[in-house]
């Protein structure tokens, strides 16, 4: 480990290590960015090793970004999100590795998109992506609600519609439902056999899954009942996960992903109505883990 003893104002590094991409961002306790820095996935999943070099080549593109070298800059604060953090042996790995910041911070990259979300006050996310997480923060006090992976949970996610999507099609070439043109679409993929789909099956990862979502939502734009009924069922799932994190004392409830804004329209009124707008994102969850003051508001 290694630290500064340099004087000067504190800096932050904020990391968003996921697993599609890492991103840094070294900023001003004010929140003034200097420099940004991009590298490959960083999910444990890679291997630790893995990812920690993307972490360590995102930062150090931000460093670079800012026209400072770490050796250079003032005592440098981090916050690191990680994908898979929670992985057997990954804070420790991580923790291991050398590093120029004068502490260093680490967290679930859902930890990062809540205390982003409500600038470090207590609340609650519903990550609806690929895949799907809920996740609480009241008093000090972490409770995550489902998140467990791709096919076993991440209900209501892109994978779970792209799921459906594929079930649902298979059903109407059987004939045990009706034909329609989302079904269509989604056969067209599989050149209408079956044998086809069993074969994408054995090596389809929850991405793959969750390309088949904006067929869906585009269908449901449409008003097809197949799609509607896809997106209903993905809609009481999420339901069901945001009623639970509000029962843990959450006092704000934010929805965030790629499909958040599409499922909200489908979620109950009452429900709704709790849901608040996302104060930060990540990176912002990240910098305040780091130790950056918090400065926005609702």
């Amino acid at each position: 480990m290694t630290g500064h003893a340099r004087g000067g104002a504190p800096l932050y590094m904020a990391v968003d290590g996921g697993g599609t991409g890492c991103r840094a961002r070294l900023e001003t306790a004010d929140g003034t960015v200097l420099g940004r820095g991009l590298a490959g996935p960083a999910a444990t999943r890679i291997g630790f090793e893995a990812s920690w070099e993307a972490i360590r080549t995102a930062y150090s593109n931000a460093f670079s970004e800012a026209g400072m070298s770490p050796a250079e800059a003032p005592p440098v604060h981090a916050g690191i999100g990680v994908a898979g953090f929670k992985r057997p042996g990954a804070a420790q790995a991580l923790a291991a590795q050398p590093h120029p910041f004068a502490s260093l911070q680490f967290a679930g990259d859902s930890q990062i998109a809540c205390l982003g979300a409500h600038n470090g006050a207590d609340g609650a996310i519903v990550i609806i992506g690929t895949g799907s997480c809920g996740l609480s923060c009241v008093d000090g006090k972490w409770v995550q609600v489902g998140g467990y992976g791709f096919p076993i949970s991440d209900e209501g996610s892109g994978a779970f519609l792209g799921l459906c999507a594929i079930q649902s099609a298979l059903q109407a070439y059987d004939g045990r439902q009706q034909k329609s043109a989302l079904l269509t679409d989604v056969l067209n993929r599989f050149d209408h056999d079956p044998l086809k789909v069993v074969s994408w099956m054995d090596s389809a990862t929850a991405t793959d899954y969750a390309s088949y979502a904006p067929i869906v939502v585009r269908h449901v734009d449409d008003g097809e009942p197949a799609a509607r009924r896809i997106m209903q069922s993905a809609a009481a799932k999420i339901d069901l996960i945001c009623r639970a994190l509000l029962e843990t004392g959450a006092p704000r409830l934010s929805l965030i992903g790629g499909l958040a804004s599409v499922i909200e329209t489908w979620l109950a009124p009452d429900l709704r109505r709790r849901l608040k707008p996302p104060l930060g994102d990540p990176l912002d969850g990240a910098s305040l883990l780091a130790g950056r003051p918090a400065m926005l508001s609702e």
